[in-house]
């Protein structure tokens, strides 16, 4: 049987990632859905539990952890721990919806392995200075932490080799259009592989 795709997007901070990835599911002529991942931290205002995170109690993070919940999680700066619930990935997959996971680079080594049949993409920009420019034009970060970020952004791009695709998100709409692509010619390769056997 084949599963509907996974596809493991990972991307320095700045790069449009999440604004691809909603234009993309949005467009696609097949189901698609991003994955929800599950986080400690507290609600930002406008935020909806279930949407835009599970906000989870660090028991009830701890609780699920221990049962084995979890696809990757990582304690970030030493605070918040987020992670992927399998139950965002796997249940959707066997019904013919395919999930898109917005993971860092860690996070993307860990899950890779468990999925075979991944599709792996690192969004980036040609520009490396536009990464902090667009972080500055969000107005709701501090010098001191668009600092932290360009410096992640450094090492993520170290690891730009680990992944199967890079789209240059320079222009979004031709983005979208080389990941929906990328997406199709996937889901006729895994069809290939299927039918041969």
């Amino acid at each position: 049987m084949t599963l509907a795709p996974l596809i493991i997007m990972s991307g320095p901070s700045g790069s449009g990632k999440s604004t691809l990835i909603r234009a993309t599911v949005a467009e696609s002529k097949v189901p698609l859905r991003l994955a929800i991942s599950a986080t400690t931290r507290p609600r930002r205002p406008g935020e909806i539990d279930g949407v835009d995170y599970h906000f989870w109690s660090l028991e009830q993070f701890q609780q699920r952890l221990a049962e084995g919940a979890f696809l990757e999680h990582a304690q970030v700066h030493g605070k918040h721990y987020y992670g992927t619930p399998r139950s965002e990935v796997d249940g959707y997959r066997e019904r013919g919806v395919g999930v898109i996971l917005d993971i860092d680079v860690q996070g993307a080594a860990l899950v890779r392995p468990l999925y075979p049949d991944h599709l792996s993409v690192f969004v980036a920009l040609s520009d490396p200075a536009t990464y902090g420019r667009r972080l500055r034009q969000r107005g709701s970060e501090s010098e001191e932490t668009i600092a932290r970020r360009m410096a992640t952004a450094g090492r993520e791009l170290d690891r730009v080799k680990e992944y199967q695709y890079v789209i240059l998100n320079d222009d979004l709409e031709h983005a979208v259009h080389r990941l929906l692509d990328l997406i199709e010619q996937h889901r006729n390769h895994s069809q290939g592989d299927d039918d041969a056997r």
